[in-house]
């Protein structure tokens, strides 16, 4: 049976994540209050963040944009401009 927690994505219970998917307190409190399916739309959302941003993930202040990001979208918190934020050019008639 698998581990159920109150998602803060979702805002709904859900089937939670099998590990921490994070390092530190950070991942600990992900781990305790977003769903693995929460934790997959952050990741969807994650790649357009570095895509559109040119963002160097082994870069330390990278990192921290990163991270403020995933607050403000897991847990209302920091920044987010992921979701809605981007919009794809319109098609050429």
């Amino acid at each position: 049976m698998s581990r159920m927690v109150m998602c803060t994505v979702l805002k709904q219970e859900a089937p939670g994540l099998e590990h921490p998917p994070h390092p530190g307190e950070l991942g600990q409190r992900i781990y305790e209050n977003v769903s693995a399916e929460g934790w997959t739309k952050w990741l969807e959302n994650l790649t357009m963040i570095i895509n559109e941003n040119g963002l160097n993930t082994a870069d330390p202040r990278s990192i921290e944009l990163i991270e403020q990001h995933m607050l403000g979208f897991l847990f209302d918190e920091g920044s987010f401009s992921g979701a809605g934020a981007f919009q794809p050019p319109k098609a050429k008639k």
